[in-house]
This record gives C-alpha cells, sequence and structure tokens, in this order.
C-alpha cells in the first residue's frame, strides 16, 4: 500500500514539474530573438525595425474594444502569478482570456493557441484591441501575448499585459527587448 501511495506522490511530482516547465515556456522571459531566413544556402539574420511606424490607425475605436480595454485596465498592477486568470494573479494568457471573456469573447487559453485565433493583421494595420504575438523563451514561437492598448500620434504601440517581473502593465513595442521579441498581429474583434 506505501508503495502504491509513493509511486502516485512520485508520479504527481514528476507531472507538476512538467505542467510548471510548459507554462514557463509559455510566457516566460528570455533574450532576444532574431528571425532567421534561409537564401541560397545564406542564412541572413533579420531584426524588424518597429520604432519608425507608419500606421493606418485613424483613432477610432469602437464601444467593445473600449470596454475591453477599460477591463484590461482594471488588472494594471496585478502580480504575475504563474497559470493565473484572476484578479489575485495573471499570466500574460490568463490576461487576455479573462479580459476577453469578462466582454463575452471566447480565447484559447494558451497564447500559442491565441495566435491562431482571429485574422492575422500586418503592423501597420494593428488598432487598439488587437493581440500582439512574441517570442520571449529564446525561440520563434509564440510565448507571450499582449492587447494594444493605446496608438500615440508618434506611431508608437502600446500594448497591457502580464509581465513575468512587474504584473500588468502597459508597455511600448518601442522599448528593445518587445521589438526583438515581436512576431506578429492577431485580430479577434
Amino acid at each position: 500500500m506505501n508503495s502504491g501511495k509513493l509511486y502516485y506522490q512520485k508520479t504527481l511530482k514528476y507531472f507538476m514539474f512538467l505542467l510548471v516547465s510548459l507554462m514557463i515556456i509559455s510566457c516566460g522571459s528570455s533574450k532576444n530573438v532574431v528571425k532567421s531566413k534561409a537564401s541560397s544556402n545564406k542564412i541572413i539574420a533579420k531584426s524588424e525595425n518597429l520604432r519608425k511606424l507608419d500606421s493606418k490607425f485613424d483613432g477610432k475605436i469602437s464601444g467593445s474594444v473600449k470596454d475591453i480595454l477599460h477591463d484590461a485596465e482594471k488588472y494594471l498592477g496585478t502580480p504575475y502569478k504563474f497559470g493565473g486568470n484572476s484578479s489575485s494573479g495573471f499570466d500574460c494568457s490568463g490576461l487576455t482570456t479573462k479580459v476577453f471573456d469578462d466582454n463575452g469573447l471566447k480565447l484559447p487559453r494558451r497564447s500559442a493557441d491565441q495566435a491562431n485565433a482571429g485574422k492575422n493583421i500586418d503592423v501597420e494595420e494593428i488598432k487598439p484591441g488587437d493581440l500582439l504575438f512574441f517570442a520571449t523563451a529564446g525561440r520563434s514561437k509564440v510565448s507571450h501575448v499582449g492587447i494594444v492598448h493605446t496608438i500615440e500620434n508618434n506611431g508608437e504601440i502600446k500594448f497591457i499585459h502580464a509581465s513575468t517581473s512587474k504584473g500588468v502593465i502597459i508597455s511600448s513595442l518601442n522599448e528593445k527587448y518587445w521589438n526583438k521579441a515581436y512576431l506578429h498581429a492577431q485580430r479577434v474583434l
């Protein structure tokens, strides 16, 4: 009987370790990401510069987007919590899931799955309420998500997200870390 209980405890610990590892990869942070493109036996490293953005945003925000942004702002300052999706703590995809769910819109729970929801849009087409996806785990796979909050007159894109170090904050795509980690945007509204 004791050996069965011990086996169960070891299996549970192993499972929890795997689960925690997956979640860390899902919304973790790491160093810079560089997009690579193979071209006739050469690899060309390319890092997009999104700082000088010609935005096509006209400044108009629908009521449903305003509601989403208002709900996201309510959570500013909420601490980061691995696997969290409530006001006691959020991870990145937990925040987006909660905010959109509060507004009657269902998103997949994982950031990698959210990256396939809606319509892929070009960076110049980004509007508030769109989702931004990043590769923060040292690979080119989606591991972080944020909600576009504002687009400044100079084209600077600001987004709200759950940072592993600072909790729910507003960051800028002009910040070197986020600029290099940026992958793509999706419109789900």
